[in-house]
């Protein structure tokens, strides 16, 4: 997470306590003055006074702000307690394995919990999905470890940690600085230099390495948390869970960290799949696993997790994107690499249309997504005014990478990334081209044929398959996987010695004059194969589902006992709940055709027929996050009308029963608000009975 930087309000308090600072040191130094001059006792009384009171005045400040701190911290350590208190006791989600004490990181979905992950994912298909005429694809989670040597993960899937020196524990390096500079940085008195020096250490603190991390801890003097003894040096920890396939042990894998790997080795015939046509664009939903130093904020950091990734696969030169006008005006608060490392560091708001025109974002691809990754996470209930896109710093980012952008939400926790959308160039297809010895290639045709020199490695497959018999594949392949380099050095190696090795599959041989014809030779060809780049918005369905449901809790301000989630009725693990009054046998069979009839249209309903008071059953689903509630009661059995209650309003109006399910599916469907669908219905004035 990035907690961000100083506000506006936070800077003029930080320059208010510098202004009674100095004038605390003026008083001072006036007061050391009169006494050398052997001033009046009198003017040196004043003098004192005026110090002692410009010092109580000084001190009262900075507790006042300090204790401001304080309550601020105790508020939202409050609320989430009380939100996570609703969100176990309704079995939104809790640790997995709970009868023996669970372990960290782990957790299990109950049924709201799975109901709103599920609404979430399906509004994910439909919105990028089904929207852009993606590939869906579904792969295993278990990779050879070959595939990840060849994404990198095996050498670099790596969190920095430090260990306590007598204990052994475990801690991520950077967690730790930054939980110390977010304490340092709530200091009023930090001078501004100071503030500076450590603000930027807190915009690089993805970037440091391993030294770096290591001056840093020694810097702010940190020590290990609950012994507060000293650390290690950090060191890099592999995140990946090793495995076996196989009862041999012989192939190693592991699990996946991400879920991408799979539609890059994929490509060939995704591509095929859509007539060898760019762009075009896969996608996949299922679980990584990473196996986090420690596990920490609920999930927002856990060992198992929902991914849902895109690859769009383009021509590395042709990354403007049809439907981007579409788009353009859509405005995101942008925090740039420059925004980052101001004096000032303050995200700024802009329409991705200028900042792809200004060269803030790199190309049109990647800034259609990041306004469309916007679009989707306003739609699902996330409140735009705790949303903002974080471009990578430059040492933050790959080599390999053209641009780099987290979208982050603000939490609780501070600023959390959420989804990760990234130009990788043509990286990935390049590497596993190269480790599998498969072409992961698109092709391009001319408009025009064009003449050029081409370089030609064609083996005499007589001479060779006389020479080398079974092994003459081999070093047929040999020969085809040659760059114009290594052709040429073999052809002077021949010409030189009358003999050369070349490497193959199955071992090295002795390649003699004869075998094969190597030169630069002029064509006229019709196209060329070329590696697409790749454009990946990656997002992390638990951390965006425990931002959402931050952003969606609160409390009745008459009662702070009645809970509620304001979950859009889109994403809202049941769409309505239907109440008979009383029990009477002419209002339960109502409210059970009711239930029947919302469920076949495809609406999640609950009957609550249980004998409490209506209130009592509006707060208990609302703290479900029920958008609407319907209510069968005396007049329900006269003329066939029944009450809906919207649950953030209260408010309800009556409705015939015949009607219900056309409007509850509008407004789930988001195309009516509540306001727009019920204009035209007699309103009703919530009673004792309704309310209580």
């Amino acid at each position: 997470t990035h907690p961000g930087a100083l506000s506006f309000p936070h800077l003029k308090r930080a320059k208010m306590l510098q202004g009674m600072q100095d004038a605390v040191t003026d008083a001072g130094n006036n007061v050391r003055a009169l006494k050398a001059e052997k001033a009046e006792k009198a003017d040196i009384d004043a003098a004192i006074a005026k110090l002692k009171d410009l010092k109580i005045a000084l001190d009262t400040e900075v507790k006042k702000l300090q204790a401001a701190g304080d309550d601020a911290a105790k508020e939202k350590e409050n609320f989430r307690s009380q939100m996570a208190g609703v969100l176990e006791q309704r079995l939104f989600y809790i640790p997995s394995f709970k009868i023996y004490g669970g372990i960290a990181g782990l957790y299990d979905y109950g049924p709201p919990g799975c109901a709103v992950k599920s609404n979430v994912q399906a509004f994910w298909r439909q919105h990028f999905v089904l929207n852009e005429g993606m590939l869906e694809v579904e792969c295993p989670s278990v990779t050879p470890e070959v595939v990840l040597k060849a994404s990198g993960h095996v050498e670099r899937f790596t969190d920095l940690m430090v260990k306590d020196m007598v204990t052994s524990d475990c801690f991520r390096a950077d967690h730790l600085v930054e939980e110390n500079l977010a304490r340092i940085l709530a200091e009023p008195m930090l001078t501004p230099e100071r503030r500076r020096e450590l603000e930027d250490m807190q915009a690089r603190i993805e970037e440091l390495t391993p030294e770096e991390m290591g001056a840093a801890i020694k810097e702010l003097d940190i020590k290990a948390p609950e012994t507060k003894n000293e650390l290690s040096e950090p060191y890099p920890f592999n995140l990946m869970f090793p495995t076996q396939i196989g009862p041999s042990g012989m192939l190693k894998g592991f699990l996946r960290p991400e879920t991408a790997q799979g539609i890059f080795v994929n490509f060939r015939d995704l591509l095929y799949y859509n007539g060898g046509k760019l762009p075009f664009a896969a996608a996949q939903i299922g679980q990584s696993f990473r196996n986090e130093i420690a596990p920490r904020a609920g999930l927002l950091r856990v060992r198992e997790f929902t991914q849902a990734e895109i690859e769009h696969f383009v021509h590395p030169d042709q990354k403007d994107h049809a439907r981007f006008p579409e788009v353009a005006g859509v405005e995101l608060s942008l925090f740039s690499q420059t925004a980052q490392l101001a004096a000032v560091k303050k995200p700024f708001p802009m329409t991705i249309g200028d900042a792809v025109e200004k060269g803030i974002v790199a190309n049109q691809t990647l800034g259609y997504f990041m306004a469309r990754t916007q679009l989707f996470l306003l739609t699902i209930g996330i409140n735009p005014a705790r949303l903002r896109f974080r471009q990578h710093l430059q040492h933050e980012m790959a080599h390999y990478a053209a641009d780099c952008w987290d979208a982050e939400i603000e939490c609780t926790y501070g600023w959390v990334e959420c989804v990760g959308l990234a130009d990788r160039s043509a990286f990935d297809l390049k590497s596993h081209s190269e480790k599998s010895k498969v072409d992961l290639v698109a092709y391009e045709k001319f408009a025009e044929p064009q003449v050029t020199e081409v370089f030609v490695c064609e083996p005499n497959k007589k001479v060779v398959g006389q020479a080398f018999k079974k092994e003459a594949k081999a070093v047929t392949d040999a020969f085809a996987a040659l760059t114009a380099e290594d052709g040429f050095a073999l052809q002077a190696k021949l010409d030189a010695d009358g003999s050369a090795p070349l490497a193959t599959s199955a071992g090295e041989v002795i390649i003699k004059p004869g075998m094969v014809r190597i030169e630069m030779e002029t064509q006229k060809i019709a196209g060329r194969n070329f590696t697409p780049s790749v454009i990946e918005p990656s997002f992390g369905i638990g951390r965006i589902m425990y931002c959402m449901f931050e952003h969606s809790f609160y409390v009745r301000k008459d009662d702070n006992q009645k809970s509620v989630f304001r979950f859009t009725p889109l994403v809202a693990p049941i769409k309505c709940t239907i109440f008979p009054l009383v029990n009477d046998a002419g209002m339960n069979a109502i409210s059970d055709t009711i239930s029947r009839t919302l469920m076949a249209n495809g609406l999640s309903a609950k009957l609550d027929a249980t004998a409490v008071s209506v209130g009592k059953r509006y707060a208990r689903t609302d703290e479900l996050g029920v958008p609407f509630a319907v209510t069968v009661d005396h007049r329900s059995l006269e003329d066939a009308t029944v009450t809906l209650r919207e649950r953030d309003s209260c408010e309800q109006v009556r409705i015939p029963i015949a009607d219900i399910t056309a409007l509850v599916k509008t407004m789930c469907e988001m195309t009516a608000t509540w306001a727009e669908a019920t204009a035209s219905l007699e309103k009703q004035s919530a009673t004792a009975d309704t309310e209580e």
